[in-house]
């Protein structure tokens, strides 16, 4: 097709999760003509994709939800505590339907490259098979955890039996009952989905190279009186959880850890860990930038598990890490502990005895061989521009963003990149993003863009895309932040390092979600400071 032939429009969103959704209504809400490009079958995003056993939100229902209709907030009955995959799925169905976007979504289309049309000024997209679209507008809402990958171990692609990711897990349901299972990876995938395969399996293996520090959940159906109290005050929940450094108010408590007795610290962690989920680490402020003070928190959490895991082997390696709480992600899943007291599941410390290779019938390690029927891989993604870079995206002068990035993600807000106008990445790299509640934060990127684009139009504006200046100078706020925390400390996916060869660069903005969008706030009234608009 030629380009002066493709179907216009005002925005092209790609991507049908929570960002992408919300970018659609908003902009049509808006009086903009756009249209949303979706690579599966239905829209979902990462609740689409990661259909595992035992897939579950690790915020809350009643906080990981869209804020910006009331009615919506009123209409809908939250079944559990905590969000299963089916739970969420069935809920974006009905926000798409609700607002009337599904006439507005191409689905099974999977964009492969834009290219921005200097002379047009527009983007041209294209899938794997030709092009697509031109817009004035691209909204990148791809997702921070949406690019899954298998681990670098030789003879992977030689395995007979069955071969998973939960990352792009079947939709047909998987039997385990009286097979052999290996979970490669025990970060909250892993986690989530062995527990669910022990209740099945014949033989558990868990394959652990870097143990997680893993906080109970108390999963549990959502009291309908509980529902309604929390609809009298979700006004005040939201405006607590503007509040609050992750975009949930945890309640922290304002005394510095080290200022209070032992005996009072471990009170309030002991109140956490019996009511389950993340607000552990959010117990009192200085846990992610005092040394000591986390190291009390750690020291908690192995002690824990040495009350639980009953083998003293195996307790040791879960309670092994040499990390700080928080550096890589706090995992957050029911039972997993207790999950290795049963006879059927074990321990794989490949930290001890590394993988050699994966055969036809298994795994071999320096000192054994797990002979098994299927191969789970919970071996993560490559976050937060993994399905950026997958496409060849080209922005002024035909640079692409594969090499703007080669030295790692540099961004304005890890809103957009110098060089490429006009395109916009919902909680990028430099962005609150995914050390937040993600859809407190999708929501806040969703308003500042939508407002930002109806201000474009109301000038008559064509282009808008940062300075080379500013976006220098937020990257290196981004890594001055970062440094004044313990958050770098680990070789973590926040970092990239789960990707050989990709640069170590801390990823995610974690100043907090009120320093973040005071940040924003001021770029919008400063007459959007730091952007170039023509």
């Amino acid at each position: 097709m030629e380009t002066n032939t493709l179907p216009r429009y005002d925005v092209v969103v790609v991507g049908a999760g929570f960002a992408g959704l919300f970018m659609l209504h908003r902009v049509r809400a808006a009086g903009m003509s756009a249209h949303l490009f979706e690579a599966g079958a239905a829209v979902g995003g990462t609740w689409y994709w990661n259909r595992y056993p035992g897939a579950r939100c690790d915020f809350e229902s009643l906080d990981y939800s869209y804020s910006f209709d009331e009615d919506l907030q009123q209409e809908w009955n939250w079944r559990e505590r905590y969000s299963g995959q089916r739970e969420i799925q069935r809920y974006l169905d009905h926000v798409t339907d609700r607002y009337e976007l599904r006439p507005h979504i191409s689905f099974r289309t999977r964009i492969a490259g834009a290219r921005f049309d200097e002379d047009d000024q527009t983007w041209v997209l294209a899938d794997a098979s030709g092009l697509l679209a031109r817009a004035r507008h691209v909204v990148m809402a791809t997702g921070s955890l949406s690019t899954p990958r298998l681990p670098d171990i030789p003879g992977v692609e030689t395995f007979a039996g069955r071969s998973l990711h939960t990352g792009a897990w079947p939709e047909e349901e998987v039997e385990f009952t009286d097979r052999r299972v290996a979970v490669i990876g025990t970060g909250s995938s892993g986690v989530q989905v062995s527990v669910e395969i022990a209740k099945q399996a014949d033989q558990l293996y868990v394959v652990q190279r870097t143990p997680s520090y893993v906080v109970p959940a108390a999963h549990e159906p959502l009291d309908p009186d509980v529902l309604t109290a929390e609809r009298g005050r979700y006004a005040e929940r939201r405006a607590l959880a503007r509040k609050a450094v992750l975009g949930v108010d945890f309640a922290t408590r304002p005394e510095p850890t080290l200022s209070l007795p032992d005996e009072e610290v471990r009170a309030e962690f002991d109140r956490r860990w019996a009511a389950g989920g993340a607000a552990l680490l959010a117990a009192f402020p200085d846990l992610i930038v005092d040394a000591e003070a986390n190291a009390k928190l750690a020291g908690y959490i192995k002690g824990r598990v040495r009350e639980i895991v009953k083998d003293p082997g195996t307790a040791d390696a879960l309670s092994s890490q040499d990390y700080p709480v928080g550096a890589r992600r706090l995992v957050v899943g029911p039972g997993f502990y207790e999950m290795f007291n049963q006879p059927n599941v074990a321990l794989v410390d490949v930290k001890r005895s590394p993988i050699e290779e994966i055969t036809e019938t298994g795994i071999r390690t320096a000192d054994g061989f797990y002979e098994v029927d299927d191969i789970v891989y919970a071996t993560g993604f490559d976050a937060m521009t993994g399905a950026l870079l997958a496409m060849d995206i080209r922005g002024r002068g035909g640079r692409s963003l594969a090499e703007h990035w080669a030295a790692g993600p540099v961004t304005y807000l890890g809103l957009q990149a110098a060089g490429f106008p006009n395109m916009f990445f919902i909680t990028g790299p430099g962005s609150p993003s995914v050390f937040s509640n993600m859809v407190h934060s999708i929501e806040q990127h969703v308003q500042f863009v939508g407002d930002l684009l109806v201000a474009l139009r109301d000038r008559g504006a064509s282009t808008v895309e940062p300075t080379a200046e500013a976006e220098a100078q937020w990257v290196e706020h981004v890594n001055e932040v970062a440094g004044m925390t313990l958050l770098p400390k680990a070789a973590s996916w926040y970092m990239g390092a789960n990707v050989p060869g990709k640069p170590r660069v801390f990823m995610p903005y974690v100043g907090g979600v009120p320093a973040y969008r005071e940040i924003c706030d001021k770029v919008a009234s400063n007459q959007y400071e730091g952007l170039l608009i023509a």
